[in-house]
C-alpha cells in the first residue's frame, strides 16, 4: 500500500509538472489586471462540483492577496445571484470536461447581462464548447485521474489548484503586493500575526 501511495504522489506531481505553460498565462494575467486593477472590477470565479471547490479557493486567495474576487455558484446564478456581475468584472470559469452544462449556461447568462465581459477558462478540453467561447483558455494537460475508477476528480483538481496558484502569485508580483498589504487584509489567526511580525 505504501508503494501505491508513493506512486500516486508521483503521478500527481508529474501531472503538475506537465501543465502546458504558454502565452495564455500572460494573456490571462493581462486581462485580470485590466479588469480589476485598471478598471475597478473583480474576478468572478465559478465551477461546478469539485471544480467549484477549487474555484472557491482561487477566489478567496485572490481576495486575500490584493485582487478582489468572488465565488459565484453557477446554479444560484440562475436564481438571482448573477446580479453580482458588474460591467468591469472578468469571469474565471473552471470545467475539466469543458462542457459542464451549468457553466455553459452561466456564460450565456453573463453575456446577456454584460455582452463584453471577458472570459478565462481552465479546462482539460481545449476543443470543448467552453474553450471555444473563451477569450483565454488555460489547458490543464488533461491528466489521468488517480481515482481507481478513473472518474472522481482527483489529479485534475490538483492541477487546477496549481494553475490558480500560478495566477495568484504572478498577480501579486505584478501589483507589488507587500507583507503590509497582506496584514491589512488578514487581521486574525497565525498568518495575521506573522504578517505583522508578531509572536504567534
Amino acid at each position: 500500500m505504501l508503494d501505491e501511495i508513493k506512486d500516486l504522489f508521483s503521478h500527481e506531481a508529474q501531472s503538475v509538472m506537465n501543465i502546458p505553460v504558454t502565452e495564455a498565462y500572460t494573456k490571462a494575467l493581462d486581462a485580470i489586471y485590466r479588469s480589476v486593477h485598471r478598471d475597478g472590477g473583480k474576478v468572478v470565479v465559478s465551477g461546478m462540483g469539485k471544480a467549484g471547490q477549487i474555484a472557491i479557493s482561487i477566489a478567496t486567495t485572490f481576495s486575500s492577496t490584493g485582487t478582489p474576487a468572488v465565488w459565484l455558484h453557477p446554479t444560484d446564478a440562475q436564481h438571482g445571484d448573477l446580479g453580482i456581475l458588474c460591467k468591469n468584472d472578468i469571469l474565471l470559469l473552471i470545467s475539466n470536461s469543458g462542457k459542464t452544462r451549468e457553466i455553459i449556461e452561466l456564460v450565456a447568462l453573463a453575456k446577456g447581462l454584460w455582452a463584453e465581459i471577458p472570459l478565462i477558462v481552465i479546462t482539460g478540453n481545449p476543443e470543448g464548447e467552453l474553450a471555444q467561447q473563451a477569450d483565454v483558455c488555460l489547458y490543464t494537460g488533461n491528466p489521468a485521474e488517480v481515482c481507481p475508477l478513473g472518474l472522481s476528480p482527483t489529479t485534475s483538481t490538483t492541477v487546477m489548484s496549481a494553475m490558480g496558484d500560478a495566477l495568484v502569485v504572478q498577480m501579486m508580483k505584478r501589483i507589488g503586493f507587500t507583507r503590509m498589504d497582506y496584514a491589512k487584509r488578514h487581521h486574525g489567526g497565525y498568518l495575521g500575526k506573522k504578517s505583522r511580525g508578531e509572536t504567534a
